[in-house]
């Protein structure tokens, strides 16, 4: 039977590395809170959204997020019941980065990561497992170590909405995420905040580390994922979205993960 705790029990806990299990209902919200140690939080089921001050982050089931130490945060289920799983590591013995398309453990930022049939298949085993001080040549040891060494290899997903630093553009962006436009413009946005193209573009970029364009697709597909999940029909949120039509939201949403709105949802 898999723990249902509070992470806070256990993080004083001699072992740098340590898994629990937690099920939530629809709508559960953990409120702001942080960790002392990194967190990969899996869905196993249901979608969830975690959110800090530099952002939000989707992970849909069957992903997860990577939570670094110490950033506070808010976890919340927007399609439920949610089953998790949460592996809590010690900052000290964070893997190396090993590419640009994979997480980067010592990175500093959240990222929501594809998880593949090895580390689902270890996350569920180690939130069954003892928080012990436990020999490194153990069997709890070893699944706790391949963990940490498959943890750098796992691909990073696009289903981030960075928010701007700059409060009226940060509260442009809150508005359009509630209600995305696929069709919205630079020159629109430039426009309405009063800057001109470059300047805005330039801002834009620097602040959430995006272009405009790139953005304005991760806001519909983080409008998307939820509903998709929930089980409405792909043409009823491409059209309610404001797609001209069902393939170019399919076409939009095959860019950003790789397949289609139909094989993402069964993966």
């Amino acid at each position: 039977m898999v723990r249902d705790v509070r992470s806070q029990v256990y993080e004083m806990a001699p072992q740098p590395v340590f898994a629990l299990g937690n099920d939530y209902p629809p709508g559960h919200v953990l409120p702001p809170h942080q960790h002392r140690r990194c967190q990969l939080l899996y869905s196993i089921r249901g979608v969830m959204t975690v959110a800090t001050a530099q952002g939000s982050w989707m992970v849909p089931a069957e992903r997860a997020v990577w939570i670094p130490a110490g950033v506070v945060h808010e976890v919340a289920v927007v399609v439920g019941p949610a089953a998790m799983r949460s592996l809590y590591i010690d900052p000290a013995v964070l893997p190396a980065a090993r590419g640009p398309d994979t997480l980067d453990p010592g990175g500093g930022r959240c990222q929501v990561v594809g998880v593949t049939p090895l580390v689902h298949a270890l996350l569920m085993e180690a939130a069954e497992l003892p928080v012990d001080d436990v020999p490194a040549e153990s069997r709890s040891g070893m699944i706790m170590a391949l963990l940490l060494h498959e943890l750098a290899s796992l691909p990073v997903l696009p289903l981030s909405m960075p928010l701007p630093t700059d409060a009226r553009l940060a509260a442009r962006c809150r508005v359009f995420v509630t209600d995305p436009d696929p069709h919205a413009t630079i020159d629109g946005w430039a426009d309405d905040l009063g800057m001109s193209r470059r300047a805005f573009t330039r801002q834009f970029r620097r602040e959430t580390g995006l272009s405009f364009a790139a953005w304005r697709q991760q806001a519909c597909l983080f409008a998307a994922l939820p509903r998709l999940a929930a089980g409405d029909a792909v043409t009823t949120v491409a059209l309610d979205l404001g797609y001209d039509s069902p393939a170019a939201f399919t076409s939009m949403f095959k860019r950003l993960l790789g397949v289609p709105p139909s094989r993402y949802l069964r993966t």
